[in-house]
């Protein structure tokens, strides 16, 4: 479908380009823009409804698909004859459910007036909220209203200029209720509007051009009950297309249970849904031409079937996931790695004289192996670079380098911005990602996808050891383009056809894991330490641990614990030792012995028909033999398995951590 998505035949809501508005004579500056002293949203979920159906049962049931994205807060604003009424509240949506059952949602204070239950609502927006800095409560929930009360906003990102832009609103008048960033969007929409004398879609171009920053956003107004307004910059955001309805949304997930058809929303850019159909448009108003595609993932794949935990069903989805990942990649009949993301770049590819491999967290951690691969495999010099250090460093990119950017996301804020930042000095880029349609899947020049589904636990599992595949193939089909044997490539092919078998071993051990989980899950401090392949392993062990179950753990190479680490060894204190047969199998024992020797409890991961591990650890969880290149993504499984156990022994919250949401939006 190429057409516009618009009815050229509506004229209700025509819309026509106004001059940019001055506040007296007081351009905000766009260059230097203020500190927050509330960053409000950094990952949070947004829906918005308008069509035939009650919009409340959707909208909710959209927060619950995106809960995974942000549970501090929760509201929800939908309009009734002409009124905006709004309920929300600190904590989850439960909370939220609870409260509609009680008292159904009130009109804000301008237009306090007793719901009708003749009527029904069929649009409105909702959010549920993870907030960076600033109290999660009633008052900085969203959605946010203006003065009047008839302009409602749900938002999701960082107003940069926030500071000045509400210094000058407070000066014309306007009163403000929250501590939040967000609430400056409706009370600047409000002053475009001037209270219906300018229409109201080009009321919010004309406040968005006067923001730095960034923002997912939907807004709705009293006075304009049959059109919903989206826009997006620098925050993810979707509308899907259903029969005379529209979803807008920060995930497909809140979408795919209503409709497969979606129009993906660029940086400055603006939907307008409505009973005239949808539009799109820039913030100077010109008409876009967009695509309707369609969303990939399935009701199903969201779904627990049946797990206790998303965490765990997407632990034990991985063998089924990596042969997705693999399929169709790894040709054994011809002995070929075929990856049509990069066969546009193929060229530029075998010149390739450096490769940087960029990411955050999980996805740094697998950028990590990335460099042993790229130089072990395809003998290409190459490092790993936090993005959010990146983007900052003034990085020095020389002719034929390339930057690979690894996201399960592609919404990732920091390396996205890296992506940016080395894309303007003229390196070549790859994604890595998983989200189709993603950021950083259209800015890059080429990349792989995971093809591993929708993962909704906020700990990274599936597509960690996805990334590591993807990167594992990009690295063979690289070395054979340079100095990789034929013979040496049919081989590691093999094994890699083999890996989703064998980590289907791995996953039978979890009963056995769990035991160990019970056993040592009182012990506030754990270490984990590996060398080579399986040092990132062991800052992935400990973070999957930190991030579930706040245990205190740190991830070493183990040569570096004596060197001052060993001084927190005590009678007791887990240990997980990355100790699978390799070139430096000898050193591992002998500091294994090291922490034995101290009272340490040994939790050793080793190769399958090694006897002799177990005589030196506590405990020992076998992975099958394979290529030491390969190792990583059969070594992380049980550490997954053991975070995953000792937070349900410790009555956490697996798949909604503490302070933690799935995907980091903005810096």
């Amino acid at each position: 479908m190429d057409s516009p998505i618009h009815n050229p035949s509506a004229s209700g809501h025509q819309i026509h380009c106004i001059a940019t508005f001055t506040f007296n004579s007081r351009k905000t500056n766009l260059n230097y823009p203020d500190i927050l002293t509330d960053k409000s949203n950094s990952m949070c979920g947004i829906v918005g409804y308008i069509g035939n159906k009650p919009a409340e049962p959707i909208l909710i049931e959209g927060l619950k698909r995106l809960e995974y994205r942000g549970y501090d807060s929760v509201g929800i604003a939908v309009i009734r004859d002409g009124k905006i009424y709004l309920q929300k509240c600190p904590g989850r949506i439960s909370n939220l459910e609870q409260q509609l059952r009680d008292n159904p949602p009130a009109a804000p204070a301008a237009n306090n007036n007793p719901i009708q239950e003749s009527t029904k609502s069929t649009i409105g927006i909702a959010h549920t909220r993870w907030a960076t800095h600033g109290k999660a409560n009633k008052v900085n929930a969203h959605p946010h209203t203006d003065c009047s009360g008839k302009i409602a906003i749900v938002h999701n990102g960082i107003i940069e200029n926030y500071a000045s832009l509400k210094q000058v609103l407070i000066e014309k008048g306007h009163q403000f209720t929250s501590q939040t960033d967000s609430e400056i969007l409706a009370h600047l929409i409000e002053e475009f509007y001037q209270g219906g004398k300018v229409d109201f879609v080009q009321a919010v171009q004309s406040a968005l051009r006067e923001v730095s920053g960034t923002y997912g956003l939907a807004v709705i107004c009293a006075d304009q009950p049959d059109i919903l307004v989206a826009a997006r910059k620098g925050s993810p955001l979707i509308v899907g297309v259903g029969a005379d309805e529209y979803i807008v949304a920060s995930d497909a997930a809140a979408i795919v249970a209503h409709t497969a058809n979606v129009v993906y929303l660029n940086d400055n850019e603006v939907a307008v849904a409505g009973k005239d159909g949808l539009k799109t448009l820039t913030l100077d108003n010109a008409l876009i031409s967009k695509q309707v595609e369609q969303i990939e993932c399935s009701l199903e794949e969201i779904a627990l079937g049946g797990y206790e935990h998303f965490m765990l069903k997407e632990i034990f989805e991985q063998p089924e996931c990596l042969r997705n990942t693999l399929r169709g990649r790894l040709n054994l009949q011809d002995e070929t790695i075929q990856l049509g993301g990069l066969t546009e770049v193929s060229k530029e590819l075998i010149k390739i004289r450096r490769i940087i491999l960029t990411g955050c967290g999980t996805a740094w951690h697998a950028g990590l192996i990335g460099e042993y691969l790229f130089e072990d495999i395809a003998k290409i010099p190459a490092e790993v670079e936090y993005a959010s250090e990146l983007r900052y460093r003034n990085p020095i990119i020389e002719d034929a380098t390339a930057v690979i950017a690894v996201s399960q996301s592609g919404e990732t804020a920091d390396t996205l911005s890296a992506l940016r930042e080395v894309k303007q000095k003229g390196a070549l880029t790859l994604g890595v990602v998983n989200v189709v349609g993603s950021s950083i899947a259209r800015e890059t020049d080429a990349g792989v996808y995971l093809h591993v589904g929708p993962e909704i636990g906020v700990a990274s599992t599936k597509a960690f050891t996805a990334q590591i595949t993807v990167l594992a193939l990009i690295s063979l089909y690289l070395g054979r383009r340079r100095f990789l044997s034929q013979a040496t490539l049919q081989y590691y092919m093999e094994q890699l056809s083999a890996i989703p078998d064998k980590v289907e071993e791995v996953l039978q051990q979890s009963d056995k894991i769990a035991q160990i989980a019970r056993e040592c899950y009182q012990h506030n401090n754990w270490l984990f330490l590996g060398r080579g392949y399986n040092y990132p392993i062991a800052l992935e062990g400990a973070l999957k641990l930190k991030e579930i179950s706040y245990i205190h753990a740190e991830g070493l190479p183990a040569a570096e614990m004596k060197h001052g680490p060993i001084a927190l060894i005590h009678e007791g204190m887990p240990v997980v030792f990355l100790a699978t047969r390799c070139s430096t199998y000898e050193k591992i024992l002998g500091n294994i012995q090291e922490v034995r020797a101290r009272g340490g409890r040994i939790i050793a991961i080793a190769t399958r028909g090694d006897g002799s591990i177990t005589k030196y650890a506590d405990d020992v969880l076998f992975i099958p033999d394979c290529p030491v290149p390969l190792t990583p993504i059969l070594t992380v499984v049980p550490l997954q398995l053991l975070a995953y156990h000792a937070a349900v022994a410790r009555g956490c919250d697996v798949d909604k951590p503490r302070n933690l949401a799935k995907s980091v939006t903005v810096e």
